[in-house]
């Protein structure tokens, strides 16, 4: 584990190297995109080391996994933040807001209602980027690129606080245009933060003006099977 843990504090210190000089070349500010840490089914000590090292910003897929080892660690490290980015069902949304800090996968109106319930039983408001299913992908989650818009616009009415957009560009398929199309959509609707780009294709992302690109086998590895 010890030589495991120091390949992460490695892989972590040279993706930081690498998005900065990704962000140089596309003459962006080095503090224009976040880097967000893909935590799935990592063990305690991977993350722990990269929270000792000074990271902050971590996401999660599932909902039970989060909530099984962040409230530990959050009580012992200030100034986490921890994003859902995985998909939610509806009635794991009390869940969800008591856990997380921000919501990427917004995608659904029923899901959109749930939230503003939870919020409102909690006493809490949270942060939401609304996921967009730019391939229109039957097996994927995410809102209709042509729905989009309307999409916000209920979620707002609702009291929701949207601030960005998200999304998976299809496998087979160059993400540039994919994310072109987010970005569109996002400056369509007043929205500046866009969640894009993975492990594979973040270097594409931060040229087209991701905010905040998603990393996890980057830094942590094949993830355990």
């Amino acid at each position: 584990m010890v030589d495991r843990l120091t390949l992460v504090l490695d892989n972590y210190r040279q993706v930081q190297f690498d998005l900065a000089l990704q962000l140089q070349h596309a003459r962006r500010t080095l503090n224009s995109c976040q880097l967000l840490l893909a935590s799935k089914q990592q063990p305690r000590e991977c993350i722990d080391v990269l929270l000792g090292a000074g990271h902050r910003l971590f996401g999660e897929n599932y909902v039970q996994e989060a909530g099984a080892k962040w409230p530990v660690l959050k009580a012992n490290y200030s100034g986490v933040q921890l994003h859902l980015i995985g998909h939610l069902q509806a009635n794991k949304a009390i869940t969800a807001i008591s856990l997380f800090d921000v919501i990427e996968t917004l995608d659904r109106s029923n899901l959109a209602h749930s939230l503003v319930r939870a919020q409102e039983k909690l006493g809490v408001s949270r942060q939401y980027f609304v996921q967009v299913n730019t391939g229109r992908e039957p097996q994927k989650s995410g809102i209709d690129p042509k729905d989009t818009g309307h999409f916000i616009d209920a979620c707002r009415k609702l009291g929701l606080e949207i601030v960005g957009l998200m999304a998976i560009p299809p496998v087979h398929q160059h993400p540039a245009p994919h994310f072109a199309l987010l970005a569109r959509l996002a400056a369509d609707s007043g929205l500046k933060r866009l969640s894009m780009g993975m492990s594979d294709d973040y270097s594409i992302a931060v040229r087209l003006g991701s905010t905040q690109v998603r990393l996890g086998s980057k830094v942590f590895g094949p993830r355990p099977n």
